[in-house]
């Protein structure tokens, strides 16, 4: 899969993957979806980022988990 609007730059926030060369980490978009905001909410909050933006952010992070096996606590 080919990520059109994720970025990576040594040079700007230690290279962790932003969105399209903003100072706006996929991480903190995925955060912001998984504590319940939805689309607008998230752009309101960030007025530069579209809704294409979010969705791919949610797509790299799922690409970035994909048939890794995290800890998990079992009941």
């Amino acid at each position: 899969m080919k990520f059109t609007r994720i970025t990576v730059n040594s040079k700007q926030m230690d290279g962790i993957p932003c969105i399209r060369g903003l100072r706006i980490p996929v991480a903190a978009v995925v955060g912001m979806v998984a504590d319940g905001m939805n689309e607008n909410d998230i752009i309101s909050n960030f007025p530069d980022l579209v809704r294409e933006d979010i969705r791919e952010a949610l797509k790299y992070a799922a690409e970035a988990v994909r048939e890794r096996e995290l800890p998990l606590v079992t009941a």
